[in-house]
């Protein structure tokens, strides 16, 4: 029996990582894969500043071919007319008892998922598409993990993301008018163009400090809300959008948030960028630019953890971007102390060897097929 429509359930933990990963899959799911799609989300607000088309107190509206079901919570009744083909529960979400009674009672039962949060541990592999029967009903869930190797479910790109990139990639016009469309000034986009999306913990203040002060123009591109505090303190303003000030080498302007689509292409034209959580993790990958990530935090400093397992995959032979790193997410160096950003000499002459990495990685990350594709391709086989 063929496979129609999909659940997606997400409750938004990391502001706009979770929501961003979900919104992403299910319009690919919807438009490549042919699926009646319903995504059930938890906080509107948080999901309109990825997609400024959701309405913050509709129960259920339809966007892009998408169902978006507003999730207020655990409660209500469900019928097996009311399942999908295949239930995704993001990242553990426990979703209603109500619902997964439902699902008990479908013939065939559904296809059951809880997709797992990007690691580079190497336990990853042996956990990847792992049953889990449940306690009492006649249900299994399988784990799907994305991930970088073969013997994961890959990373989250839709068909035309290549194409799209190399177009506008060629096309010098298009990006000088796409960055002129946010604001940047023609003497802006001569400088080196970062793009900055960080926790509030990151020691921005310091690396203000180092492109301050340095002997090269830096235009930092920074989304309102982001790095607000350092922002103002540079600006000397409030940091609204089209905020700008320039101090030595310096320049910070604040950008609107941008629809995803729109940020693939900040992205593709900036030199460097700054990311953070899941989602913009894993766009800046497919863009082939130098980058540095700043993890989620997680108790206990599990996200070191992770993120060490990252480097050891990307960063062997690009000591200064660890070194950069490690400063970044307040990790522990080699030699025991935590940095605070003073490491950027370092990695700004090491950006030819990030820009040539970034082009290899992401070779190597397509030879792994995609996230939907592959989670189909899965599906279809429990069928």
């Amino acid at each position: 029996m063929s496979l129609r429509s999909l659940d997606l359930f997400c409750r938004v933990v990391d502001n706009y990582g979770d929501i961003g990963i979900c919104w992403r899959l299910a319009r690919q799911l919807r438009r490549e894969h042919a699926l009646d799609v319903r995504l059930w989300v938890d906080d509107l607000p948080s999901f309109r500043r990825l997609c400024p088309q959701v309405a913050t107190a509709a129960d259920s509206q339809s966007i892009d071919g998408v169902t978006v079901r507003h999730w207020r919570g655990q409660d209500g009744v469900y019928g097996a007319a009311d399942v999908a083909d295949i239930v995704i529960e993001f990242f553990a979400c426990d979703i209603p008892p109500g619902y997964i009674a439902a699902m008990a009672e479908c013939t065939p039962r559904p296809v059951w998922f809880n997709l797992e949060g990007l690691t580079a541990e190497e336990w990853v592999e042996g956990c990847h598409r792992l049953t889990s029967p449940h306690p009492r009903l006649p249900l299994t869930k399988h784990f799907f993990f994305p991930g970088f190797t073969d013997k994961t479910g890959g990373l989250l790109r839709e068909a035309a993301l290549e194409p799209e990139r190399l177009a506008f990639q060629s096309d010098p016009a298009a990006m000088a008018a796409f960055l002129a469309g946010l604001g940047v000034t023609e003497r802006e986009r001569a400088a080196t163009k970062v793009s900055l999306f960080c926790y509030p913990h990151a020691p921005v203040a310091a690396l203000f400090d180092a492109w301050r002060e340095g002997g090269e123009a830096v235009v930092c591109l920074v989304p309102e809300g982001v790095a607000a505090g350092a922002v103002q303190a540079f600006i000397g303003a409030a940091a609204t959008v089209g905020a700008a000030a320039t101090q030595g080498a310096l320049t910070v302007r604040v950008l609107p948030f941008v629809p995803q689509p729109d940020y693939d292409k900040l992205l593709w034209a900036c030199d460097l960028n700054f990311v953070r959580g899941e989602d913009s993790f894993v766009r800046a990958q497919w863009a082939g630019k130098p980058f540095v990530w700043h993890i989620y935090p997680q108790d206990e400093n599990l996200h070191h953890k992770k993120l060490r397992a990252f480097l050891r995959r990307y960063a062997g032979a690009l000591p200064a971007l660890e070194r950069f790193s490690l400063d970044w997410n307040g990790a522990p160096t080699a030699a025991g102390q935590e940095g605070d950003a003073d490491s950027w000499p370092a990695l700004r002459a090491e950006m030819p060897q990030m820009a040539a990495r970034a082009q290899e990685w992401r070779q190597q990350m397509l030879a792994n097929g995609d996230l939907a594709a592959n989670l189909m391709r899965f599906a279809a086989s429990l069928r």
